[in-house]
């Protein structure tokens, strides 16, 4: 085991995602009181969705979040929106960065964008980084730690934190459910599934609505969460990207997350397009998560296969939102090419489950 947790660092913008260095430079000088000369800016990896780069200047670092070069969906990148869940939600649940501004003026970067503090930690994706080694009693306590803090967030009240008009819980199952599948047939290539039958389960399987909404994060995972080592273990110190939250179903939310939890014992699909080190020895199964999450916050569905199923629909309707700006051009990133095959796995496993061939 490692007991120094190598911090996540920035390295240089991919081509086409580049910020002006002198139009950073000059803003900061402009809004931000003490900041003057010249700027180093270097970009986070991830960013399939908003971009998020690493801005120094004057002895001081902040992160700096922008939507993707070339979309044109302006209410999926909604910069103005995420500043100003960060800037309220901060009090009541801390482990959200702080906001430090925003700008609305295209004429800077080309769009809206906001700076907020930078969280230094590890943040895990695909696999562990260089030098960081975890037990499996290390894994089972970080995916408990990972479930306590989720079940955090969806018992803060709305009110206390000043987001009760962050969104409309009444029928919010619903509107996911009409909504991501109105979001797939626009998005759609012709060399994924049509995911029609997929759709009409989701439709036919709506549980009642919850009898109580929560803020949900909508894209709760370990590459949006910052680590660091306390007592000898690592523990989440902040939650990053705020862009989806909502208020709605915290089951829902839970869903969304499993979505992005491949197991150890899970299909080669699966484990081809995994994405974080959730199969690793001690991490918990998707439905020992289930459990420990019900225990933990009272709640006590039925069944929990509707959730999983939406979670891998809703997944892949966003890869596959990005795959069709990759087709039409609109982005040059190369790591987007094959997420259309994503697309049909994630499609194809949701099948499989409402089936009741795989387990949630």
């Amino acid at each position: 085991m490692s007991h120094v947790a190598p911090v996540e660092e920035a390295h240089a913008p991919r081509k086409g995602e580049e910020l002006d260095p002198v139009a950073v430079a000059a803003f900061l000088a402009k809004t931000l009181p003490g900041v003057a000369g010249p700027v180093e800016i270097g970009q986070f990896p991830g960013g399939a969705s908003n971009l998020t780069y690493l801005v120094r200047a004057a002895g001081r670092e902040w992160v700096l979040r922008r939507p993707p070069f070339g979309t044109k969906a302006r209410s999926a990148h909604d910069m103005g929106r995420e500043y100003r869940i960060l800037s309220r939600i901060h009090e009541a649940f801390p482990y959200a960065p702080r906001p430090v501004l925003f700008c609305a003026d295209p004429g800077v970067l080309g769009g809206d964008f906001y700076l907020m503090e930078r969280l230094r930690g590890v943040i895990l994706r695909r696999d562990l980084p260089a030098g960081l080694e975890l037990s499996p009693a290390e894994a089972e306590a970080l995916c408990r730690n990972l479930v306590d803090v989720h079940v955090e967030l969806h018992a803060v009240e709305p009110a206390a934190a000043g987001l009760e008009e962050l969104g409309r819980p009444e029928g919010y199952i619903a509107r996911q459910v009409s909504g991501w599948s109105g979001r797939y047939r626009a998005a759609r290539t012709d060399d994924v599934p049509d995911n029609e039958a997929l759709m009409a389960w989701l439709e036919a399987n709506r549980p009642a609505e919850a009898a109580r909404s929560a803020i949900i994060h909508n894209d709760y995972k370990f590459d949006n969460v910052v680590l660091e080592r306390r007592d000898g273990q690592l523990r989440i110190s902040g939650v990053l990207d705020w862009e989806m939250a909502t208020l709605g179903d915290p089951l829902m939310d839970l869903g969304a997350s499993l979505a992005y939890w491949v197991e150890a014992g899970d299909p080669a699909p699966l484990q081809q397009i995994r994405m974080l080190p959730t199969h690793l020895p001690g991490m918990m199964t998707r439905r020992a998560l289930v459990d420990y999450y019900c225990a933990r916050s009272g709640l006590a569905p039925a069944r929990f296969d509707f959730y999983y199923v939406y979670g891998l629909f809703r997944l892949a309707v966003i890869v596959q939102q990005i795959y069709y700006r990759f087709v039409l051009g609109q982005t040059q990133n190369p790591a987007f090419a094959p997420f259309g095959r994503f697309c049909t796995v994630l499609s194809r496993t949701a099948e499989s489950v409402a089936g009741g061939r795989h387990q949630p």
